[in-house]
């Protein structure tokens, strides 16, 4: 008898999937990357990427969840014991990115009401940094909590950790059925405001206008690769976790691919949007668009508000629409990250999904208050540097080698998938798994580890953001070190069950 939690309906699953995909990075990450890395030519090298890398390894996920019907350790302890951690390796780093990422959704969450009467003035960035985060002068310096981002962030966990406790079908299915539409709708709207401003239409050409000079460097190769692999959920346990949710007949290889180009799809309605309103603030100052384009935390929390100042009418409503744009993205996603760690728990200590919840979902909450500190947005910004780029992007590396050239699974999975799905792999996937993606990701893993280390011993160069070494080495190098040791003493636990799956309930 089936015991595992499952997804209601496939469509649950697709909308669950591209919740947890369609992020905070679609909009303010992708569409800077895409115009710093060739513009409209950007898009030959992110189709190469999302289909050679991308949603082969999607389907590789989710190939392993629905086979194994376990939480990231659990697969790869059935696929073999020895190599359970990297399954905890994944879930840690889930863990500590849940711990900053809500902290940015609580930012978005003060935002969508100080739009309604501009609250944050015109030196928007030193609002964002004064007022509002109170920012301590020296990086690594915790001061006090900032109850304007604190009081934001208790909403944030208390809404997350109340679906979680609803469980699979009555909680996550039914929270992205409602969000992910409202998200689409709000966005679209923005989009269409957007593009009828003043000055959209030059923005647009600056974003779409190919380079195709850049086409031929290995870095705007590697940032399309990064692209992909960050923006889809791969590599840090979620996607593991929620296919595990499958029915036993669940079509696959059709989900990854609407999930892959779903994603994708919302990254370029994000850019469309984007640069249609960096057009009209590059109009109304006068200047081209280069000198306006940003992203990241610059560009949603200092760069937007100013942009909504200048808007001709309705500024309050725009930028209410937007920032609950991004409370959504991320609120779909953190409930993602945090299924990841939450169904660890429940696999290996065989507790009730809701003291998993309490507990996992709890220390990340406690821990999350750090990044609610005057010195928070210092260690958000170096955790979520090193975690990425040394934690994601390197269990990627290790979890496609690990499949194909040293357990050899590959075979094994394809023919698993092509049982239950209409789209058949072929060597178009093997040879994407096994050659194209470890080779590009090796590359870039080899080009992170030569920069970053030796930052620290090159004063000319200085370490990322210029911080200090030991700020580097206490919040950066050890958080990246801390979660694989972490993982490894996890896995050495003894399971509460062998047969924890069968245990499985949806509490």
């Amino acid at each position: 008898m089936e015991s595992r939690s499952q997804w209601g309906t496939r469509a649950g699953f697709i909308l669950a999937a591209v919740g947890s995909a369609v992020g905070l990075g679609n909009i303010w990450r992708f569409p800077a990357v895409a115009y710093e890395n060739g513009g409209g030519a950007f898009f030959i090298p992110y189709l190469f990427a999302l289909l050679t890398a991308g949603i082969p390894i999607l389907i590789m996920e989710f190939t392993m969840g629905q086979k194994y019907r376990g939480s990231a350790p659990l697969t790869f302890r059935k696929m073999n014991k020895k190599t359970e951690f990297i399954g905890w390796w994944a879930v840690l780093v889930a863990f500590v990115i849940s711990t900053y990422y809500s902290v940015i959704i609580a930012w978005a969450i003060s935002y969508s009401i100080f739009s309604f009467n501009l609250s944050w003035g015109e030196d928007t960035e030193g609002f964002l940094f004064g007022e509002h985060l109170q920012l301590a002068e020296i990086p690594g310096e915790i001061g006090g909590l900032v109850p304007g981002v604190v009081i934001p962030l208790v909403i944030v966990w208390l809404l997350v950790l109340g679906i979680l406790f609803r469980g699979v079908k009555k909680g996550i299915e039914v929270a992205n059925r409602i969000f992910i539409p409202l998200l689409l709708i709000v966005f679209i709207i923005i989009v269409i405001r957007a593009v009828t401003l003043p000055g959209a239409m030059n923005g647009l050409n600056a974003f779409f206008t190919p380079d195709f000079s850049q086409i031929l460097s290995p870095s705007v190769w590697i940032a399309a690769y990064g692209q992909i692999f960050f923006s889809l959920s791969i590599a840090f346990a979620i996607m593991i976790t929620y296919s595990s949710y499958l029915p036993k007949k669940s079509d696959i290889t059709n989900n990854a691919f609407i999930v892959g180009f779903g994603n994708s799809g919302f990254e370029l309605l994000a850019g469309i949007g984007v640069f249609g309103i960096l057009g009209f603030m590059a109009f109304s100052a006068g200047v081209s668009v280069d000198e306006v384009v940003a992203g990241g935390v610059g560009l949603a929390f200092v760069v937007f508000p100013a942009i909504i100042n200048e808007l001709p009418a309705f500024n309050g409503l725009f930028g209410a629409l937007f920032f609950i744009s991004l409370t959504l993205a991320g609120i779909t996603s953190l409930m993602s990250i945090t299924e990841a760690y939450v169904a660890a728990l429940v696999d290996k200590f065989k507790i009730t999904r809701s003291k998993a919840v309490l507990f996992g979902g709890g220390l990340a909450a406690l821990i999350s208050l750090l990044y609610a500190s005057r010195g928070g947005l210092y260690f958000l910004d170096n955790v979520d540097y090193f975690i990425n780029q040394f934690g994601v992007a390197m269990i990627g590396l290790v979890e496609v080698v690990l499949i194909a050239w040293i357990l050899r699974k590959t075979n094994m999975l394809k023919n698993h998938a092509n049982e239950i799905s209409d789209i058949r792999l072929g060597s178009w996937w093997t040879i994407s798994l096994a050659m194209i993606t470890p080779v590009v990701m090796g590359y870039m893993m080899f080009g992170l580890f030569k920069q970053n280390l030796l930052r620290e011993f090159d004063t000319d160069t200085g370490n990322y953001e210029n911080y200090s070494n030991a700020f580097i080495n206490n919040t950066g190098w050890a958080v990246v070190v801390g979660v694989l040791v972490l993982g490894i003493i996890l896995a050495a636990l003894k399971w509460k069950s062998e047969n924890s799956l069968s245990d499985y309930e949806d509490k």
